[in-house]
């Protein structure tokens, strides 16, 4: 039995220098077991399955594997499935829109072609927010070894995965740290986190940021560049009354620290609702035997 998949890099026009992301196009039949199975051979930071749409509205339907376990939501696969399923002419943007199915529900995706590559965009779920003890707070920088910003509150933001959100001084700092991934991983654990996102200020610019992932409890030490992590650090800097009122796009820089160089497009409305987007670009294509 043969199954086509494609490798697609996201955040970045440029192969190599984002996040990939394996999608196998043609996952009708194969059961759970299989596909986690599959995500763990690829051993990418995650792996989706298209399979046809159960929801009334949505072009396909989406599952979303790491190497340990699955998603109900990512930001890079669902950016990088998309790219992958129009390539493929599994679906067709309608207006400009598509609609993907997945465990967190109907995810609305955006296809703008105007500056001559694919860019989509995606609209992510609405953000819950829960607090961090102060324990917790210790622990967390215990593990990264650094310092973090304590004047905005880290906190537990939910968008689908559960990011530990966390500001640090200057980017200089958040890019020289290294975890201590066994502390991070139990500590992800105890909060039910999926992973810990942490960001600072980019210099010469009031909105642009540097922004590292780390999801060791699921088998993703560091995620290259991360959609759902970045919509978090998006939805806490609102929250944390981080941004100026009003709409705000800004540039969030992800990557340099395992070899990418991703870029990372944010958008929050007046009314709080936030996009996620970038270039997504095919790196390779192949057929798994199975």
């Amino acid at each position: 039995m043969t199954r086509r998949y494609t490798v697609v890099d996201v955040f970045s026009a440029e192969a190599m220098r984002g996040n990939p992301v394996a999608v196998v196009l043609d996952a009708a039949g194969l059961d759970t077991q299989s596909m986690q199975h599959i995500a763990r051979w690829l051993n990418l930071s995650e792996t989706t399955f298209v399979l046809p749409p159960g929801a009334a509205g949505a072009d396909y339907r989406l599952r979303i594997f790491t190497p340990a376990t699955e998603l109900p939501f990512a930001g890079h696969p669902t950016l990088g499935s998309a790219h992958a399923v129009v390539a493929a002419g599994l679906a067709s943007p309608r207006s400009g829109t598509l609609v993907q199915e997945c465990g967190s529900g109907l995810i609305t995706l955006e296809l703008d072609t105007d500056d001559g590559g694919d860019r989509y965009r995606l609209r992510l779920p609405p953000a819950r927010f829960a607090a961090v003890s102060s324990d917790a707070t210790a622990e967390l920088q215990g593990a990264i070894g650094a310092p973090i910003d304590v004047t905005a509150a880290p906190a537990l933001i939910d968008v689908g995965p559960t990011w530990l959100v966390a500001r640090l001084d200057t980017a200089e700092r958040l890019l020289a740290l290294k975890p201590n991934m066994h502390r991070l991983a139990a500590l992800e654990v105890s909060l039910g986190a999926t992973g810990t996102t942490l960001f600072a200020a980019s210099a010469g610019d009031a909105t642009a940021i540097e922004v590292r992932s780390f999801a060791p409890s699921i088998g993703v030490n560091e995620d290259p560049v991360c959609g759902s992590g970045n919509g978090s650090v998006a939805a806490f800097r609102r929250e944390r009354g981080l941004l100026p009122a009003g709409r705000v796009d800004y540039l969030a820089c992800q990557g340099r620290c395992v070899g990418r160089d991703g870029r990372v497009s944010v958008t929050i409305e007046p009314v709080g609702t936030i996009w996620i987007g970038g270039a997504c670009v095919t790196t390779a294509e192949g057929v798994l035997r199975l």
